[in-house]
C-alpha cells in the first residue's frame, strides 16, 4: 500500500519539484522548448501513474472476477 503514496507524490516532484532545475529555452525537444515540453511529458505520465495507482488498489478488485 505504501507503493501507492509513492506513486501519488511522484507527479508533484517531477512538476514542481524539479521545475527549477529544468526551466530552460535553449534545448528544444520535439519543437517546443525544454519547459514546455516537460510539463507536457508529466501531463501524460501523470494520467499514466494514476492508472497503474488504480489497478494496484486493493478496494478497486472488490468486484473482478478471476
Amino acid at each position: 500500500m505504501k507503493f501507492i503514496y509513492i506513486l501519488s507524490v511522484l507527479p508533484f516532484v517531477g512538476i514542481l519539484g524539479f521545475l527549477p532545475f529544468v526551466n530552460r529555452v535553449t534545448p528544444f525537444v520535439l519543437g517546443m522548448p525544454f519547459n514546455m515540453f516537460w510539463m507536457a511529458i508529466w501531463v501524460v505520465l501523470t494520467s499514466i501513474i494514476l492508472g497503474v495507482m488504480y489497478k494496484l488498489d486493493p478496494r478497486n478488485r472488490e468486484g473482478e472476477e478471476e
